[in-house]
């Protein structure tokens, strides 16, 4: 079995979540079989490379930069890079403005467009792909809204952009409003707002990401102040709510903030990873139903565990801890409903990983 090509994003800088001290976007490689990792390569020095997308054809690679001055809302940018696909090796193109605390970003099913949410400025930016990188932003929305966090929700606070599979709509889970926001992207890729697709969430809980179910018609938005995952359903234009489900065991009673979602391509499971707790979440869905369960939370064998990516076929999961500088790979055994720890790589603050596809042989 060849070796699994992984690109890890970091971060480089101090910021007020996190004591960064990487050099950028790293490249490895991992033995599925015996848990070694190869030699980790510095791909490109780029400052706080805290989110990574890959175009699907693997030849361009974009970075969000979370830099922020929570002063005067500006700092963070989204970066785009050539990406040989057969080395791996990245060249830096472009560098655009996105916002304040640009936490994440994803690339358009046309391919055409490159989104951001940026936490501090509590917007979306969209920008189109160009030769040369990135064009100017074809869209810029700020939310306003809040919720009921007297220090985390005075103010909105976008925290991931994703595309619905099934209707193409992009849904923005916002941890300051207590709300995931639905939109139409245009063609010439300004945003328009749909309200009916608007879910929204317990007070208190603030939504950070999500994930679908492979059947398309069931999402589970992760809840970072709640350490809850509120599951929901298509229905119409819209979605309705059908369960909260805890992350954690009822008797935790620890500081906990639940970071990412990844649902099996079985369908038969969603993970999600607990900082705080330092755990995995494995919560299983039976069959059709609405309501996953807490079925096991494996120790993350590390601190702040902030990435929680699951391998193309779903056997591997990979964790990594953004606090004891270690990325960890488990492996999925969905019958047993059990993570086996395979293998540990040491390297400061992984917080992204990315799965280009093997070069050709």
């Amino acid at each position: 079995m060849p070796d699994l090509p992984l690109i890890v994003g970091t971060y480089t800088t101090t910021l007020g979540h996190v004591h960064g001290h990487n050099d950028g976007i790293l490249g490895t490689t991992l033995d599925t079989t015996t848990g070694t990792f190869g030699p980790v390569t510095l791909l490109a020095r780029t400052r706080n490379p805290s989110y990574l997308a890959l175009s699907p054809d693997g030849s361009r690679l974009y970075a969000a930069d979370e830099s922020a001055d929570p002063g005067n809302r500006t700092g963070g940018t989204v970066s785009a890079f050539a990406r040989d696909p057969g080395t791996g090796a990245l060249t830096a193109l472009d560098s655009r403005p996105s916002g304040a605390g640009t936490c994440h970003l994803t690339i358009d099913p046309s391919g055409r467009f490159v989104l951001t949410a940026n936490y501090h400025s509590g917007s979306v930016c969209v920008f189109p792909v160009t030769e040369e990188g990135l064009g100017e932003p074809t869209a810029d929305v700020t939310h306003e809204g809040s919720s009921v966090d007297p220090r985390r929700q005075t103010a909105a606070h976008a925290h991931m952009v994703a595309f619905d599979p099934v209707t193409g709509l992009l849904l923005v889970p916002d941890l300051g409003m207590d709300a995931v926001v639905g939109y139409v992207l245009g063609d010439d890729g300004t945003l328009t707002e749909r309200p009916a697709a608007r879910i929204d969430i317990p007070a208190g809980h603030g939504p950070r990401h999500l994930a679908f179910h492979p059947d398309g018609e069931r999402l589970y938005v992760l809840c970072e102040l709640g350490s809850t995952v509120v599951a929901a359903r298509r229905d119409g234009e819209g979605y309705r709510r059908t369960a909260v489900v805890r992350t954690i065991p009822d008797d935790v009673t620890t500081l906990n903030q639940t970071a990412a979602i990844r649902v099996s391509p079985s369908g038969r499971w969603v993970l999600a990873s607990n900082r705080g707790h330092d755990s995995i979440a494995l919560l299983r869905v039976d069959g059709d139903s609405d309501e996953p369960v807490l079925a096991h939370t494996e120790p993350g064998r590390g601190s702040w565990p902030r990435e929680l990516a699951l391998s193309p076929d779903g056997r591997i999961v990979l964790l990594g801890n953004q606090d004891s500088d270690d990325l960890i790979a488990f492996t999925l055994d969905e019958d047993g409903a059990t993570l086996t720890h395979l293998g540990t790589l040491e390297t400061a603050n992984p917080v992204c990983v990315a799965f280009p596809s093997p070069p050709a042989t």
